[in-house]
């Protein structure tokens, strides 16, 4: 198997505006990840907790340099688009990156 890295994010909305964000999502972060060189799938999964929505969103890549191309130079800043404001009420400014060593 060749390398590939996981980037995890996390970000919350009000329920009531989750289906808006996961529309918005769609058409923002899973286009932008899916389009750049290098990737190699996504999940954008969510779930409701209380009167929250939580997003959590996972993506493969094949390099560093891949990522980069996302994300910029430094790939552990999380990647915002101009509307996640209108929506976003908590967000990890960050994300957590994992090379992965075995699957099937």
């Amino acid at each position: 198997m060749g390398c590939v890295i996981v980037r995890t994010w996390r970000g919350w909305t009000r329920t009531t505006d989750a289906d808006a964000y996961a529309e918005y999502l769609l058409r923002t972060g899973f286009t932008g990840y899916t389009q750049t060189p290098g990737n190699k799938g996504a999940y954008f999964t969510k779930r409701d907790v209380e009167e929250r929505t939580e997003f959590y969103l996972i993506s493969l890549w094949e390099s560093w340099e891949a990522i980069k191309a996302f994300a910029g130079d430094d790939p552990g800043v999380a990647v915002f688009y101009p509307e996640d404001d209108r929506y976003l009420v908590d967000r990890e400014r960050t994300v957590e990156h994992y090379e992965v060593f075995a699957s099937a």
